[in-house]
């Protein structure tokens, strides 16, 4: 009676931390993104996050985006429209959901689209103007352990699949693949194993209907060590990432190398890259640079000190058709190039320049820079124009000094248009024909104008050059809608939304009365950020198809269990169970396998999937019988159980007496979201003879497996009928690959 009675409180208190629900200690809406923070629960194998709001209910996320921090769980939302939500948070022991917590109402914001890459109503990466993700797009989850492993089968590949990250965006270069694509970092990832020159390079062949979105999840998504390039690309967008350390031969955090057009980069943390050559490299080569590309839209960015910001323009030749917008960037003690343009038209507003110990806008080789509404807070230069006004000017000698003092290596100038900036603490800024400064109709920074839609007359001409302003911002054919903020207001939401999720991850405090003047490297910066460590210390799900690994070792599968080697203990499966090593020996997949789980009435297995899988069950040799997997039984063939699942919680339970010696449960992409598209149908289903296809997209290859894996059919032509007739009964996997995604559905033959 008493060891009843302990048994009885001890289930009773085992139900109870069943039963304990998580406590939510933050959670926020974002751009386009919401996110919650608990507290780890006891006993809790893994957590079910669901988001309500907008016409959506109880959705459930990704299994990549709740992540483990130790003392916290955190998990992001991307890819919201604008609105109010809730995010619910259950904990999950041996399959089983326990009692939910829900947060309060979370306002999500839209990001501020505007600039030249919007142009021509294009929406640049993956995502709708709504913020949700374009129909058809692939998601993939790149972390440290899926870098290199990651695989996708890439339309116009030199070979399929693709594997590892740097393979797959070259699958897309020939720009014959157009489903949109989003990449999305999750925590801190060093080198790949294989990159181009230290970078990951994205590029498309300028299909106008492909879009790719590479981006980082919450606050600590860092690309540590390598650069992003981008050339021969349209329609791609790169957001929330943090970039540190880069040490590529390019030497640019992100560089727009060639060729690119409708692209945005905005809320990335641009922080100090390895040293280069050059004593101007000491801090890194550029951190945000771009050449020979048009239509682009660099907004919301934080620059940490930086050495050089945005070189834009290298030897484009020529000042016709390149178009650029920089709005609310964060220059936070930065150096110089805020940017440093060449040829281009560009319109700079709505910047906050925070400390700058070199300039802040220059202009050179007949470009046209509209300067609008920013904040120059202790810029040393704000706008420089080359060859004239303060670029030459010598403070000691009070003249100008044409061979020591230029900045811009003596090339001729451009043009600089300024209305409505605030700026104090400038060292120097001289108007056009501004009475306080001698010759100031040809030695002057810049056009002051009184009014945004003021043209600047042609007789208006840099000294070294005569070039004029193109007056682009005035021509409605060219420009673009905006509604600038005054330039408190802009500095205001800069600190408030430039860079990362809430500012990143990363914090640091400048020494204003020092960093302002100075463009040393600051060594304890250097220092902090060359031994940066995320304190995150796992992802949920986070394995690759075919890679994955469990704690004992095997290789095949993402959650596997090989009872040989782990016996009763898995870190995915709950089982329950007597085991035995005298039922024979099994060999599969190039395992020896010589202990098994016992099937009896006492054997249970419980697990839960949070996307559609392949569940593996491997018994003996020539067994024949069945399971039961939620009460209901499927038969098994040959020793092997092969069988896709949905989404869910299930439990696996005696059918008849057999042995158990290897199960998997296999994500056909795992790392991999396909956001539903139209499908191909097959029918009729179950079939007798002819099954036919039909398909709004091009089929580029079809499969048929049986259930134990073995391809029996394969055609690289849209086929239209199949004869099955010589096809044994049973169930068959038939794999569709086309130009938007791969399809998997089930068949039955009679």
């Amino acid at each position: 009676m008493k060891r009843l009675l302990i048994g009885i409180i001890a289930i009773s208190l085992s139900a109870c931390s069943w039963a304990q629900a998580v406590t939510i200690i933050e959670s926020g809406g974002w751009l386009e993104s919401a996110f919650v923070k608990w507290e780890p629960v006891e006993n809790a194998d893994s957590y079910h996050v669901y988001f309500s709001g907008e016409g959506i209910t109880d959705k459930k996320i990704d299994d990549q985006l709740i992540r483990n921090y130790g003392s916290y769980f955190r998990a992001d939302i991307p890819g919201l429209k604008a609105g109010l939500y809730t995010i619910r948070v259950a904990p999950v022991t041996a399959g089983t959901e326990a009692e939910s917590t829900e947060t309060e109402s979370l306002l999500v914001e839209a990001y501020d689209r505007t600039g030249f890459a919007f142009s021509g109503d294009r929406v640049p990466g993956a995502y709708k103007s709504d913020g949700t993700p374009k129909d058809g797009a692939v998601i993939l989850y790149i972390t440290e352990n899926t870098k290199n492993k990651i695989s996708l089968e890439v339309t116009g590949a030199n070979a399929n699949p693709c594997v590892g990250l740097e393979t797959i965006l070259e699958g897309f270069k020939k720009g014959y693949d157009s489903r949109p694509l989003i990449i999305r970092l999750v925590g801190q990832i060093t080198d790949p194993d294989y990159m181009d020159k230290g970078d990951i390079v994205i590029e498309n062949n300028n299909n106008a209907a492909s879009y790719i979105s590479f981006e980082g999840i919450g606050d600590d998504a860092v690309a540590d060590g390598w650069g992003i390039r981008v050339k021969n690309a349209t329609n791609v967008e790169i957001r929330n990432i943090g970039l540190m350390n880069c040490n590529s031969t390019e030497g640019d955090d992100i560089g727009l190398q060639q060729n690119n057009d409708h692209i945005w980069v905005h809320h990335c943390d641009f922080f100090y890259g390895e040293a280069g050559s050059d004593p101007d490299q000491v801090k890194g080569d550029g951190a945000l640079d771009c050449k020979k590309s048009t239509y682009v839209t660099f907004s919301y960015n934080h620059f940490w000190d930086s050495g050089k910001s945005n070189l834009l323009g290298l030897s484009e030749g020529t000042t016709e058709g390149l178009f650029i917008t920089y709005h609310h960037n964060w220059y936070d003690h930065s150096d110089s190039r805020h940017p440093r343009v060449r040829y281009y038209s560009a319109h700079v507003y709505n910047n906050y320049y925070d400390g700058n110990a070199k300039y802040g806008v220059g202009s050179t080789m007949g470009s046209s820079v509209f300067v609008e509404a920013n904040y120059f807070r202790n810029c040393k230069y704000p706008m420089l124009t080359s060859m004239q006004g303060s670029d030459v000017f010598d403070e000691s000698t009070q003249a100008n000094d044409y061979s020591d003092m230029p900045t811009f290596s003596k090339e001729d100038g451009g043009s600089i248009k300024a209305y409505n900036n605030i700026m104090s603490g400038q060292r120097r800024f001289v108007p056009y024909a501004d009475a306080t400064y001698p010759n100031s109709t040809v030695d002057f920074d810049a056009y002051v104008a009184l009014d945004r839609n003021e043209t600047i007359p042609g007789s208006v001409v840099s000294a070294y050059g005569s070039n004029s302003y193109n007056n682009f911002d005035t021509d409605n054919a060219v420009m673009y809608e905006y509604t600038a903020d005054s330039p408190e207001t802009a500095k205001e939401k800069v600190m408030a939304y430039a860079g990362r999720i809430k500012g990143g991850d990363f914090k640091w405090t400048f020494n204003n009365a020092v960093d302002d003047a100075s463009y040393d490297v600051i060594t304890a910066l250097k220092s902090a950020l060359m031994t940066y460590k995320t304190s995150l210390i796992s992802i949920q799900g986070d394995s690759v198809a075919g890679g994955g690994t469990d704690p004992g070792g095997d290789p095949t599968g993402d959650m596997v269990h090989n009872f040989t080697l782990s016996g009763l203990n898995s870190s995915f499966f709950s089982i329950t169970g007597n085991l035995s090593d005298s039922k024979g020996t099994v060999s599969y997949a190039g395992l020896t396998l010589t202990q098994c789980l016992k099937i009896e009435s006492i054997t249970l297995i419980s697990f839960t999937t949070t996307k559609e899988a392949n569940l593996i069950l491997v018994f003996n040799d020539g067994f024949s019988g069945s399971i039961k997997i939620n009460g209901t039984n499927y038969s098994v063939s040959s020793g092997i159980l092969n069988v896709t699942l949905p989404a869910g919680s299930y439990q696996i339970t005696k059918g008849d007496t057999a042995n158990l010696y290897f199960m998997s449960l296999d994500y056909p992409a795992t790392g991999i979201q396909q956001v539903a598209t139209e499908k191909p149908v097959l029918y009729p289903n179950p079939v007798s003879d002819k099954l036919y296809l039909s398909s709004h997209e091009r089929i580029e290859r079809l499969e048929i497996y049986n259930l134990t894996g073995i391809l029996v059919y394969r055609t690289e032509i849209n086929p239209g009928v199949i004869n099955m007739e010589d096809f044994n009964s049973g169930t068959y996997l038939v794999r569709i690959v086309t130009q938007k995604g791969i399809f998997v559905d089930k068949v039955i033959k009679k």
